[in-house]
């Protein structure tokens, strides 16, 4: 049986585009499980009923990758479970199918190579750091300055001034200001 997933962020979403797809690609209306939720969400109802629901030798379809899953190591952890069920899992935008050898090689070298890229960019990113601490280039976020920081503590205290007015008069960000002022209260 083929039974398909889409999945929308938010409900301002359409997921039309991905049913449509999946009904092209011989998935009925009714084998179509329909989520509207973050995809970094590990816990999903609608993708645990159809987890739960295959059995072997049928194939899950997805629109996208990152409609099933936007971590490798998630998707990794959801095919191999395919695989331990004897389910094959199909991607239509990246041509991925594991009902074939060249299917699950190409899955895996992806996820190799996504793996692979990740790491160099990190120790790109750690080097980087290291380099610019070893310069004496100060890191994380510019300091604000005191005058600034107590010009917008005392319009702020007059209570004639919005925060919006009090952020563009000293040049401190919105953000910032909330969390200089909480933990002015804390103290």
């Amino acid at each position: 049986m083929k039974i398909g997933y889409a999945r929308v962020s938010t409900d301002d979403q359409d997921m039309l585009m991905q049913i449509e797809a999946l009904k092209a690609a011989g998935v009925k209306e009714e084998n179509i499980y329909k989520e509207k939720t973050s995809g970094m969400k590990k816990e999903r109802p609608e993708l645990k009923r159809m987890i739960d629901y295959a059995r072997e030798a049928d194939e899950i379809i997805v629109f996208k990758l990152d409609r099933i899953s936007r971590s490798l190591k998630h998707l990794e952890e959801l095919v191999e479970g395919f695989e331990k069920k004897g389910i094959e899992f199909i991607s239509l935008q990246e041509k991925i199918d594991t009902t074939s050898a060249m299917g699950k090689f190409f899955f895996r070298m992806m996820g190799a190579i996504a793996e692979l890229e990740r790491d160099i960019i990190s120790e790109r990113t750690k080097e980087q750091l290291a380099a610019k601490k070893k310069h004496g280039i100060k890191l994380g976020r510019p300091s604000v300055n005191e005058d600034k920081l107590e010009m917008a503590f005392a319009l702020y205290d007059t209570k004639r001034y919005s925060v919006n007015e009090i952020t563009k008069k000293t040049g401190i960000s919105r953000t910032t200001f909330y969390e200089y002022l909480k933990s002015e209260k804390l103290k």
